[in-house]
């Protein structure tokens, strides 16, 4: 095996973009590891059009979206190995790799990138009760049987989870000749995109119920149909609220996790909130060398600030590999997630390498209307800025400026407040 600069792990649209734009910077002897056996990640399977909007200011469909990169990185003829699985990671920055044609093998590149992506939260985890009959897919698998294999799971169909990929099989289900009898969603407000939601429900008369649960699947060879329930604002069914609706199929669009499991194998310290890797405004996690970006690192909701935050990291990681990246300072400065935000994105800032401006990305924790988004250095606000709806289904991002933080802030509060 040749030694190699930079070793990305994933394929998908973080991954490319990352391998795409540390090309550019300088960094020509790159690795991209993809398991699957074709690259471009679950836009494979996203046939729908809207991707692209912010990057290239036009419609794509998913597979066009990651089409854009994997040319751009054939055309650099950077190294890609598929069908390659990843069997540990260590914090030293080996990588122990594992496909047909070499068996088991080491790389040790001298930065990492992490672009793993994400994965379905599993039925098991939400404790649904009833029997386990046939006809239960997480959204995404539904997607891809419709969308790749040709195959339609269902006839009759009730969604659990308004997330972006419920949202859109609710459509893409209808198109295909099923009938969705309607979308289930847990909490009293949406987790996917307004757009969607409009375009996937309204525009089809699919019904969106809200403080709904499944409280039963009834079946014993196929699913027969499912008991929904209204639930208090503690998340608990209330009693005498359960209806029956007929179905043979039930997907779940209930949230998705990063694919964090090598992560924590290298003992990259996770966020309890993102789920993903607690990282810089660098992007580096604690782990010298190792970076993350994508849904790895956080889910986002449009692949565009995928993409951008990838090269965000690809440039560290390229400064790193040159020697041009400086260390960690002690003055570091922690981003706090106050009033009415589920998270930040970074963690912290290192003040003393700071560039001169930096996104923030977070998320609100409900439906808020007409509300400002406070930010405060301790307890100075330095920014502040209206917004007439706030949704957890769309992230919001906000610049912050150097020469606005005091260099003696020990802390950056992010919260709501009231107009």
């Amino acid at each position: 095996m040749k030694d190699y600069d930079l070793v990305i792990i994933g394929g998908g649209p973080a991954g490319l973009s990352a391998a795409v734009k540390a090309y550019d910077e300088g960094i020509k002897n790159i690795l991209v590891v993809e398991r699957d056996n074709r690259l471009g990640g679950i836009l494979n399977q996203c046939i729908h059009n809207g991707f692209g909007l912010q990057r290239f200011k036009e419609e794509l469909t998913g597979p066009e979206y990651a089409h854009r990169f994997i040319d751009e990185a054939q055309k650099r003829d950077i190294d890609i190995m598929m069908n390659t699985i990843v069997m540990d990671l260590h914090e030293d920055k080996t990588v122990l790799l594992m496909n047909e044609e070499r068996g088991m093998f080491e790389v040790k590149p001298k930065a990492i990138i992490l672009a793993m992506g994400c994965r379905e939260r599993p039925r098991g985890a939400l404790n649904t009760p009833g029997s386990r009959p046939a006809g239960v897919y997480s959204a995404g698998t539904a997607q891809k049987l419709v969308n790749l294999e040709g195959y339609l799971p269902g006839k009759k169909v009730v969604i659990l989870g308004s997330g972006d990929i419920g949202l859109i099989m609710a459509r893409r289900m209808t198109l295909e000749g099923a009938e969705v009898e309607c979308v289930a969603e847990l909490m009293p407000f949406s987790g996917g995109l307004k757009r969607n939601i409009v375009q996937c429900l309204h525009d089809y008369d699919i019904p969106l119920y809200y403080s709904t649960t499944i409280s039963g699947i009834k079946g014993t060879d196929r699913v027969e149909g499912v008991y929904l329930s209204k639930v208090d604002e503690n998340l608990r069914v209330i009693e005498g609220t359960e209806k029956f609706v007929e179905c043979d199929t039930v997907l779940l669009s209930v949230g998705l996790l990063p694919e964090n499991e090598l992560t924590k194998e290298a003992n990259i310290k996770l966020d309890p909130r993102t789920k993903g890797a607690y990282v810089s405004d660098k992007l580096m996690t604690n782990v010298d060398g190792i970076f993350a970006a994508g849904n790895v690192l956080h889910v986002h909701d449009l692949v565009d600030f995928v993409s951008e935050e990838s090269e965000l990291a690809a440039v560290n990681a390229a400064n790193y590999i040159k020697g041009e990246f400086k260390e960690t300072s002690e003055h570091t400065i922690d981003l706090e997630a106050g009033n009415g935000i589920s998270y930040t994105l970074p963690q912290f800032i290192d003040y003393e390498n700071m560039d001169e401006s930096i996104i923030v990305k977070f998320r609100v924790n409900n439906v808020y209307p007409s509300r400002k988004i406070c930010v405060y250095t301790d307890d100075k606000c330095i920014v502040e800025r209206k917004k007439r709806v706030l949704a957890p289904g769309e992230m919001e991002l906000l610049r912050l400026k150097k020469e606005d933080i005091d260099p003696e802030t020990k802390k950056i509060t992010i919260k709501l407040e009231e107009v």
